[in-house]
Order: C-alpha cells, then sequence, then structure tokens
C-alpha cells in the first residue's frame, strides 16, 4: 500500500474532512481513503462527453415533449 502525505491543507478544509469523517462514523483517514477511491474510480469527462454523445446517436432526431405536467400528475399520486 501506497503512503501519501499532504502537505498545507487548509485548517477549514480539514475540519470539514473531519466533520464529513464523523458523520460517516469513520476515522479521518478511512474518510480520506474513501473519497480518494471514489475521486479516482470516477471517469474522466471525456468519457461522459463520449457517453453523452453515444445516447444522443441512440435517441436519433426526436424531440421531447414538456413533462412538467407529467411531473405534476405523479406527485399528487
Amino acid at each position: 500500500m501506497a503512503t501519501i502525505t499532504i502537505r498545507n491543507l487548509d485548517d477549514a478544509v480539514a475540519e470539514r474532512l473531519r466533520a464529513q469523517a464523523r458523520r460517516h462514523n469513520r476515522s479521518l483517514e478511512a474518510e480520506l481513503r474513501a473519497l480518494l477511491t471514489d475521486a479516482a474510480a470516477a471517469p474522466p469527462p471525456a468519457d461522459f462527453a463520449r457517453i453523452s454523445q453515444r445516447i444522443r446517436a441512440l435517441a436519433g432526431p426526436r424531440r421531447f415533449g414538456d413533462s412538467t405536467a407529467l411531473v405534476r400528475e405523479g406527485r399528487g399520486r
């Protein structure tokens, strides 16, 4: 396993991270490990652009109507 040291981290940022760790019932180290693991696993923005282009290609030139009425109807159930 690698060890990473972060220097000159703003005190306010460190405190927010500690608070977040407490909310998740984790140590600060475990919280940081989870955050870094999630960040490293997230696809890069270029992948999002490529995926959205594929979705648009699959949907074709269709136009979708305003769904406001359907959303309101669903809320009334």
